[in-house]
């Protein structure tokens, strides 16, 4: 825990770092990336340094860490240290490199506040670091030791390749080796790394959007990103009966079987890990009371439209209901509402636990009716697709 010394020093200077992280985390990559280009291959994500993301999940991450140490003494930020150490291992960090980042991060913070950086003020936030990296250290050393083997990356072949909704593919995997594979949860992801045409192996998660707990198939459901890299050549390029190379599954975003009532609220592309429970559910015969609630710009777009509706019917006690902001062209039996989702006027579970993936302005306006409708923000869980921005906020 941040030692009585350091306390005080962290108080008075978290505001002039954290109103300056933003131009720090920029100079903290240009830094490391100078001194070890080849981080760029196969660790991290071009597309993702070139808008900015990953610099602010970056600064997010330190200041939000910080801040819990100042606010809460005694105790560590567990949400955000597990998001973030899932993250790491579904890219294979390791404890070495955290030295190496240690290094550039405090060089950028010199070369940004220059004087003000005093000795004490470097000692103080020397322990905030490493206290943050040592926590990472063991949390992601006790999730590498849950899979069932100790690769980081194993080659699968793609077996099916389908489109699923407007701009959206659904991407079937078998395992190309003999490497054990492990058994994934529902809401969980895995790290695509694909090679691009310039010999660059860039990286993106993916939710599994099918089949979870298989260990002979793994199912993605991609939408383009226009602005990156990987989904783009899995769209355009990659072909049935091409390797690529996938992580072991990480991810807390996990919803089980049983439990108290659940509501999945989503948009978009982020359906992938509705879709992915609601089968586990199916599965396992759960009678759970679930409530998903799904929002489109329209009917076209809904990726696993079919799936999530064959599922909520195979269940006993789920009800699905749809948000179109466009209404006429949808197909003539579907039932929505037009507009935006809203969550005025739905009678919500009592206890219910609440989980959010879409956009992240979406998933701020849900979680803030949520609230207003008496769901503890304690039982409100989401799940950012790349950089978490939400944290960076």
């Amino acid at each position: 825990m941040l030692s009585n010394k350091s306390r005080p020093v962290i108080e008075a200077t978290l505001p002039l770092i954290g109103s300056r992280i933003g131009e720090i985390t920029p100079i903290f990559y240009n830094r490391l990336f100078t001194a070890h280009p080849e981080l760029l291959d196969g660790l991290f994500s071009r597309s993702n340094q070139k808008n900015g993301t990953q610099q602010q999940a970056l600064a997010g991450s330190i200041a939000a860490f910080a801040t819990h140490l100042v606010n809460n003494p005694g105790t560590l930020p567990e949400a955000v240290l597990a998001r973030i150490a899932h993250k790491h291992t579904s890219l294979g960090i390791v404890e070495e490199q955290y030295p190496i980042v240690y290094e550039h991060l405090f060089a950028a913070i010199v070369e940004d506040l220059g004087d003000a950086v005093t000795a004490e003020v470097a000692e103080a936030w020397t322990e905030v670091y490493w206290l943050m990296a040592d926590a990472l250290v063991k949390l992601e050393k006790g999730l590498y030791a849950q899979q069932a083997n100790d690769k980081i990356w194993t080659p699968w072949t793609l077996t099916s390749k389908e489109e699923a909704g407007t701009d959206s593919v659904t991407f079937r995997f078998a395992p190309a080796d003999e490497t054990p594979a492990t058994v994934a949860a529902p809401g969980q992801f895995v790290s695509v790394r694909v090679k691009l045409t310039d010999g660059v192996r860039q990286c993106r998660q993916y939710t599994l959007s099918d089949n979870v707990t298989s260990t002979t198939e793994r199912v993605i459901t991609t939408k383009i990103d226009s602005g990156g890299e990987v989904s783009p050549f899995m769209h355009q390029s990659l072909q049935v009966g091409d390797v690529i190379e996938l992580s072991n599954p990480y991810g807390d975003l996990v919803i089980d079987t049983v439990g108290a009532p659940i509501v999945i609220a989503t948009a978009g592309i982020g359906c992938t890990p509705s879709a992915s429970a609601l089968a586990n559910l199916v599965a396992a015969g759960s009678e759970r009371e679930v409530l998903v609630l799904h929002a489109e710009q329209q009917e076209a777009n809904w990726a696993l439209k079919y799936q999530m509706l064959e599922s909520v019917a195979a269940l006993p006690n789920a009800e699905i209901r749809l948000w179109l902001e466009d209404l006429e062209n949808k197909d003539a039996g579907t039932e929505a509402t037009a507009g935006f989702m809203n969550l005025a006027g739905l009678e919500l579970p009592v206890d219910a636990k609440l989980y959010l993936c879409g956009p992240l302005p979406f998933m701020r306006a849900i979680r803030s009716q949520a609230i207003d409708a008496g769901i503890p923000a304690t039982s409100i869980h989401y799940e950012v697709f790349g950089p978490d921005l939400w944290l960076a906020a």
